[in-house]
């Protein structure tokens, strides 16, 4: 199988992130009785990209200006710090994460 291009891959994705989001907009669609064009869905769909790039730029230059070559959950919350509604779902979301991961830690210590 002959490797993909970075150009085939980000076609792929762009693709992906278009059908995702034509399902979604025709779900809300569907539920709030109104229509969408595939003019409006692929018009978010390049929002939407835009945005992600947007994101991957700043998260490898926060991790990067750390020193680091992995993003970390420090540089998503670091992103989300002007939207505080998003900084708190993703706080409460990573604080709940590390403490299930000391829970099993701990646990496994526990057995030995």
């Amino acid at each position: 199988m002959a490797e993909q291009s970075e150009d085939e891959i980000r076609e792929r994705l762009k693709t992906a992130l278009w059908f995702s989001i034509g399902k979604i907009v025709d779900e809300e669609s569907m539920r709030r009785n109104r229509n969408a064009t595939p003019q409006f869905i692929g018009a978010l769909a390049d929002m939407v990209w835009s945005q992600i790039e947007n994101v991957a730029i700043d998260l490898e230059s926060f991790s990067r200006h750390a020193n680091r070559t992995t993003v970390t959950t420090d540089d998503v919350l670091l992103l989300a710090r002007r939207n505080q509604d998003l900084h708190s779902i993703v706080k409460d979301i990573v604080d709940k994460e590390k403490t299930r991961k000391l829970r099993a830690k701990a646990k496994g210590k526990g057995k030995a």
